[in-house]
C-alpha cells in the first residue's frame, strides 16, 4: 500500500526544517556578517559598545553560518608569489659556523688557527694555517653531518645533510642535494603555514592559500581592499634577532670583519651598526608578541622566548652585563639598549618610534612567524567589489530564468504532480544553501553553475518518477499501486545516474584546485539534496495529498 511511516515523516520534515533554518541568514547577509565580524573582534580584541551593538544585530541563538563569496563575486586580491628557496641555503651554512668553529677547537695543536673565509651565499669556507692536519679537519667536520629525514633520503639510501672537501688548507662545506630538497620542501611548507597565520590574524575569510609547482604560491582573499594592502600583511618577512653589537659608526661603507655584517639603525639616520652574524636568539624561539605601551606611554611590542630561546637570552645577558645588545628585525636595529643586568624569564620589551597601529601589525608579524625566505611577486591583481555585483546579478538572473522555466515546464506537464516537484525543487535549494552555510563553504561563479546544474538534475529526477507513474497507470490496479510502484521501479536509474555523477564530482574536487573545487562541491552537495527531495519530499507530498483526497483517478 501507499503508506509512510510516522518516524520517517518525521525525520525528513526535520531535515527540512534544519535546511532551512541553516540557509536563513543568508537571506540577511550584511546583519549576519556584521554580527560575525564584531563576535570574532570581540573574542580578539575585547568588548567596546560599537561591537556589542554590531553583534546584537542578529539572535545569537539562531545559527550565523554563511555561504562565504569567492574572490570573483566579492571582489579582494590576487597575488602569485614565488619563495626564494636559495636564501635558506646561506642561513642554514651560517648557522653552522659556531658547530664547525666548536668542532674544530680542540684540533689546534694539529690544524693551527682557525678562519672563517668570504665564501658564496651557498657554501661556508673555513682555512686552517697547518695543513698536515687536514684530514683530521675534515673527518671531524663531517662527524657534524647528520641524517636527512626525508622521502628524497630514504629514496637515496639515508643520505647525509651536509658534504665537505677539502684543499689546501680550505675547507669547504655545503649543503647535499638530498638536504637541499628537503630543505626547499619544509621552507615551502613553513611558507604556507606562515601566510595563511597572518592572513588569519586580520580577520580575513576563506582565503585561498595554496602550492603551484615546486615554489610558488597562490594566495587569493575576497574581500581585501586591494593587492598592496595583502602584499604589506604576507610581504615582510619580519625575521627578529638579537644580536652582539661590535660598534657603532656613522659610515655605511664600514669594513667588517668575517663573520660581520653592518647594518643600519632604524630610527636614526646616519647611525651604522656593525654586529656578529651569529644570533644569540632568533624569531623562530618567540612564542608570543603583544602590542603594549612602553614606561614612557609610547607604542611598544612585549615579546616572550620559548625555554631553549630564554636560556640563551639569560645566560649571554649575565654574561655580557655592560654591553650593547642589537634587537635586528628585518636587517635594520630598531633598538640597541645596552644590557643592564641579568634578564631571567626570556621576555623583554621592543620599543620605538612606533605608532599604535604600526606596533599591532609588528606583533601580528612575529607573532605570526617569521618567513623562511623572501618573496617574489609574479603576478598581482585587484579585483573590484563592482565586478563582483555583476557576477552576482549576472548569476542571479541565470538562476532565476532556468528556475522560472523548470517551474513552468514542471506545471505544464504534470499539472499536481508538477507542483509538487516545484515545492520539493524550492526546498531542495534551500538545503543545498543549508549545507554550504553548515561547512562555511566559499561560492563562486562557478559554483553558481553547479546551482543551475542542481536544479535541473532535481526536475529529472521527478521526471523519471513521473513518467514511470504514468507507465504503470496503464495495468496496475488503481492510483495508490501506481505511484507505488513508479517510486519502485524509478529508483535504480535515479541511485545509477547520481552516482555517475557525485563520482565526477569526487574527481574534480580532489584534482582540481579554486573554482573547480567550488562547482565539484556545489555539485556534489546538490546531487545529495536532489535525491534527497525527489525520492522522499515529493514522495511525502503525494502521499498526504492521496491520503486527504483518495481519489479514483489520478492524471499525470
Amino acid at each position: 500500500m501507499l503508506q509512510i511511516d510516522l518516524w520517517k515523516r518525521i525525520l525528513i520534515w526535520a531535515v527540512v526544517a534544519a535546511g532551512l533554518i541553516f540557509a536563513a541568514p543568508n537571506l540577511f547577509y550584511g546583519r549576519v556578517e556584521a554580527h560575525n565580524d564584531a563576535v570574532t573582534a570581540i573574542e580578539r580584541e575585547g568588548s567596546t559598545q560599537e561591537l556589542e551593538a554590531q553583534a546584537a544585530g542578529w539572535p545569537s541563538f539562531l545559527p550565523s553560518g554563511l555561504v562565504n563569496l569567492g574572490l570573483d563575486l566579492r571582489g579582494g586580491a590576487h597575488l602569485l608569489a614565488e619563495v626564494r628557496v636559495e636564501d635558506v641555503y646561506g642561513a642554514r651554512l651560517e648557522a653552522l659556523w659556531p658547530s664547525v668553529r666548536d668542532a674544530l677547537r680542540p684540533l689546534r695543536d694539529e690544524i693551527g688557527t682557525i678562519r672563517l673565509q668570504d665564501s658564496p651565499p651557498d657554501e661556508l669556507r673555513i682555512a686552517i694555517s697547518d695543513t698536515s692536519g687536514q684530514g683530521a679537519a675534515l673527518q671531524a667536520v663531517r662527524d657534524l653531518a647528520e641524517p636527512v629525514s626525508s622521502t628524497t633520503a630514504l629514496a637515496q639510501g639515508g643520505a647525509q645533510n651536509i658534504d665537505v672537501s677539502a684543499a689546501d688548507g680550505i675547507l669547504t662545506v655545503t649543503l647535499s642535494d638530498a638536504e637541499r630538497a628537503a630543505t626547499n620542501e619544509r621552507t615551502l611548507r613553513q611558507a604556507l603555514e606562515i601566510i595563511r597565520r597572518r592572513i588569519d590574524e586580520v580577520g580575513t575569510r576563506e582565503p585561498t592559500i595554496q602550492r603551484q609547482g615546486a615554489d610558488r604560491i597562490l594566495i587569493q582573499v575576497p574581500g581585501i581592499g586591494s593587492a598592496q594592502e595583502l602584499k604589506d600583511i604576507i610581504g615582510t618577512t619580519a625575521q627578529l634577532t638579537f644580536q652582539p653589537v661590535v660598534s657603532r659608526s656613522g659610515d655605511p661603507e664600514a669594513d667588517p670583519g668575517v663573520g660581520e655584517e653592518v647594518l643600519p639603525a632604524l630610527d636614526e639616520e646616519n647611525v651604522f651598526y656593525t654586529l656578529e652574524r651569529s644570533p644569540v636568539v632568533t624569531g623562530e624561539q618567540l612564542v608570543d608578541a603583544q602590542p603594549s605601551f612602553d614606561q614612557n606611554g609610547q607604542p611598544a611590542v612585549n615579546f616572550r622566548f620559548n625555554t631553549q630561546g630564554a636560556r640563551a637570552f639569560g645566560d649571554y645577558t649575565a654574561a655580557n652585563i655592560g654591553s650593547p645588545f642589537a634587537i635586528v628585525l628585518d636587517d635594520e636595529v630598531i633598538s640597541a639598549p645596552v644590557i643592564q643586568s641579568h634578564i631571567p624569564g626570556g621576555s623583554g620589551i621592543i620599543t620605538g618610534d612606533f605608532t599604535i597601529e604600526e606596533s599591532t601589525n609588528l606583533a601580528v608579524l612575529l607573532r605570526a612567524g617569521a618567513l623562511p625566505a623572501g618573496l617574489d611577486f609574479l603576478e598581482e591583481r585587484t579585483i573590484g567589489p563592482e565586478l563582483g555585483a555583476d557576477s552576482i546579478a549576472a548569476g542571479q538572473l541565470a538562476t532565476m530564468v532556468a528556475f522560472a522555466l523548470v517551474l513552468v515546464f514542471m506545471v505544464a506537464s504534470y499539472g499536481l504532480f508538477g507542483v509538487f516537484a516545484n515545492v520539493a525543487l524550492i526546498l531542495n535549494i534551500a538545503l543545498l544553501f543549508g549545507l554550504l552555510s553548515l561547512i562555511g563553504a566559499t561560492l563562486t561563479l562557478p559554483g553558481i553553475a553547479g546551482i543551475v546544474l542542481t536544479v535541473g538534475m532535481a526536475v529529472d529526477a521527478n521526471v523519471l518518477v513521473f513518467e514511470r507513474i504514468r507507465e504503470e497507470l496503464k495495468t496496475a490496479k488503481g492510483p495508490a499501486r501506481a505511484i507505488e510502484r513508479g517510486y519502485e521501479k524509478a529508483l535504480s536509474a535515479i541511485v545509477d545516474a547520481n552516482i555517475t555523477t557525485i563520482i565526477t564530482a569526487i574527481i574534480l574536487f580532489a584534482m582540481g584546485s579554486g573554482p573547480v573545487r567550488g562547482f565539484a562541491i556545489t555539485l556534489g552537495f546538490g546531487i545529495c539534496t536532489s535525491v534527497f527531495t525527489a525520492v522522499f519530499v515529493t514522495r511525502l507530498l503525494i502521499v498526504t495529498w492521496f491520503e486527504r483526497r483518495r481519489p479514483k483517478t489520478v492524471t499525470v
